[in-house]
């Protein structure tokens, strides 16, 4: 028997750890992100029988490696990733054909509709399932950066659950109100902090958290941004789930290109991990708004961060993204390698726009800020191919249209239909604190209010 997959950093400078150690840590102690140390690679038969199978049956087979450690040392029972899936992913996510060689993986029909559900609602089962410290110690305290909807679900997700308190903060005046309803209305064990500066901002006091030792020896932390690799692994499932989708109408040997609307660059790495796992897959686009560190990095090889700009898809308004240490580390840090598999392109609030009316116009399907990012990624890479080189595009369309539904309005001249599970919060009143984006408030605050 192989020995179980551990947990490493992507610095390198603090040891392995399980799944459930990596999942409460969040971060690692060197400041680190959590990967890894073997990608297991499955076999072709799975590959080959991806058609006939639903999205839960295909995360139970590829999380199940992940598990191992606790399946066997830790007693848990050979159903757990059973267990986990069947509560957390009880939503599909359709393949639709947008035209020739085009498709959208509609990942929006979660609870919050929109893609982060897939992540957040495993961490949340995870870590109630996993999580043997409950009840009997201090509650874990949940911290969350998010730029839109990390918040939403995951606040949604760890709503009620026991043993945890929830944290999230978000830039003020940067989010729909969608999106800041969602995560501001709930209350109970979920607590929102409306921060005067940038998301790039709420993600530095985050990490400077965790880096505070004097405050994790008070504070138990963990994180459920895409940092955290029990968010970050069940994104990889979709990903298999619209393959076999593919295959059942273009045929068992299609190899897709993934475009992938990026931000924090989670849902990329996902998409990499699949595709270390053995997914056929001729390539990735990492389709940015004019935050676009990362095509320029893919065109220079340069990585410079730079202050985030606020736009209209501004779950991707990210001017450091997180999870490039992981795509790097993937890679070993070759510029070249990187190349190979994943393109770049991005484009300003204007083209975007243009694109939501388009593609109404075109072909009566409406789609949201994000999506529309991905699909002029897609154009592109398609209009710059032969029909004999031309790879089938899928969008992976993140988020429901209803949650940014001033601009989808303005650009296609009709009303966006508002799910009943969001007009419900419309009218909830929102409870959020006010406070600034130095470090010294919010761990006052943290010390103060949530150390329980």
């Amino acid at each position: 028997m192989s020995n179980p997959i551990q947990f490493i950093s992507t610095r390198g400078k603090t040891g392995p750890v399980s799944f459930t150690e990596a999942m409460k840590q969040g971060l690692a102690p060197d400041g680190g992100l959590y990967m890894p140390d073997n990608i297991p690679v499955l076999p072709d038969e799975f590959w080959k029988q991806l058609q006939s199978r639903s999205i839960q049956d295909l995360s139970i087979d590829i999380v199940r490696p992940y598990l191992e450690a606790e399946i066997n040392g830790g007693g848990f029972g050979s159903d757990l990733p059973n267990r986990i899936i069947q509560s957390a992913i009880t939503f599909d996510a359709p393949l639709v054909q947008l035209k020739k060689n085009l498709y959208l993986l509609e990942l929006f029909h979660g609870p919050t509709l929109a893609f982060k559900d897939f992540g957040a609602r495993f961490m949340a089962r995870a870590f109630s399932k996993l999580d043997n410290t409950a009840g009997t110690e201090q509650d874990l305290l949940v911290l969350v950066a998010t730029s839109g909807d990390t918040g939403s679900a995951v606040a949604h997700g760890f709503y009620g659950v026991e043993g945890t308190r929830v944290c999230l903060l978000y830039p003020s005046g940067k989010v729909s109100e969608l999106q800041e309803k969602q995560m501001t209305t709930l209350g109970g064990n979920v607590h929102a902090l409306e921060v005067d500066g940038t998301f790039d901002q709420c993600q530095s006091l985050v990490k400077k958290a965790f880096s505070d030792r004097e405050l994790r020896q008070k504070l138990r932390l963990s994180s459920a941004n895409s940092i955290n690799i029990a968010r970050l692994l069940p994104q990889s499932f979709y990903y298999v789930y619209g393959l076999g989708q593919l295959q059942e109408r273009l045929g068992p040997d299609v190899k897709p290109i993934y475009t992938v609307p990026s931000g924090n660059f989670g849902n990329l790495v996902a998409g990499l991990i699949a595709m270390k796992m053995g997914m056929p897959v001729t390539g990735f686009i990492a389709a940015t708004n004019r935050n676009d560190v990362v095509p320029k990095f893919l065109s220079t090889g340069r990585f410079t961060p730079k202050k985030s700009v606020q736009t209209i898809s501004n779950a991707m308004d990210v001017g450091n993204p997180s999870n490039f240490e992981r795509i790097e580390f993937l890679f070993d840090k070759s510029h070249h390698e990187i190349q190979k598999t994943i393109s770049g392109a991005s484009f300003s609030d204007e083209q975007t726009r243009e694109a939501i009316g388009k593609v109404y116009r075109d072909t009566g399907y409406t789609v949201d800020p994000h999506t529309a990012v991905g699909i002029l990624a897609a154009e592109s890479y398609l209009s710059e191919k032969s029909v004999d080189e031309m790879a089938p595009v899928v969008v992976l369309s993140t988020a429901h249209p209803s949650k940014f539904r001033h601009v989808v309005e303005e650009e296609t001249g009709r009303p966006v239909d508002i799910p009943e599970r969001l007009k419900a919060c419309m009218n909830k009143k929102k409870i959020a604190l006010q406070v600034e984006s130095g470090y010294d408030p919010f761990r006052q605050y943290l010390q103060g209010n949530l150390d329980s």
